[in-house]
């Protein structure tokens, strides 16, 4: 590779890794642990791909973790853009609706666009697969990206259950059933520990 196209790679990756460096300035609805402050949504994709490590053994047949550990670490990256719209909040309804949908293509097109065109569509595929949530790999990484919300709210009291007034139904539908599709095991462990906030 010519000496200006090596330059210009680099340069392209630096811009990027810069880029993603924002994703740190978005909070989340979820607090950390101790209940301290909100969570960033970097430090929320730092503890998925440690959750996909950690629990590697609950992943069903097939699943790859290196590639679940991939997506999680840029699942969120067009928060930068759109901004963490909360499962559970008043805006709920808005998760997943066509408008948030087609913000977030936008900012996956926007922000791996500033890489290299063979990482940037590398990764937009990947982001794009983990979105679909079909193959085994993205259906284990987003039972995962639902689990964490849960094990945080579970120690801090509550967390935003509490604050969003959330009920049994709406954390089974909202948040278990995609558990339970990855992971099943791992939602039956954590659903008898949310009964004491649900009964």
């Amino acid at each position: 590779m010519p000496l200006q196209a090596v330059d210009d790679r680099i340069a392209a990756q630096m811009t990027f890794l810069q880029e993603a460096d924002r994703l740190k300035s978005v909070l989340r609805a979820t607090t950390l642990a101790d209940g301290s402050r909100r969570e960033n949504s970097g430090e929320h994709s730092w503890h998925l791909a440690l959750y996909a490590m950690v629990l590697a053994d609950q992943a069903g047949p097939g699943v790859r973790i290196d590639r679940v550990i991939r997506m999680l670490l840029i699942h969120d990256l067009v928060e930068i853009d759109v901004g963490d719209v909360p499962i559970h909040s008043a805006n709920g309804a808005a998760h997943g609706s066509a408008e948030i949908l087609a913000a977030e293509r936008a900012a996956a097109e926007r922000i791996f666009g500033l890489l290299p065109a063979d990482l940037g569509a590398e990764l937009s595929a990947l982001w794009e697969e983990f979105e679909a949530a079909e193959s085994p790999d993205a259906v284990f990484a987003k039972s995962l990206d639902r689990v964490q919300p849960v094990m945080q709210n579970l120690a801090s009291g509550g967390g935003t259950w509490v604050e969003y007034k959330v009920t049994a139904e709406q954390l089974e539908s909202r948040v278990g059933a995609k558990v339970a599709r990855g992971a099943p095991g791992l939602w039956d462990w954590v659903r008898e520990r949310t009964r004491a906030y649900f009964g």
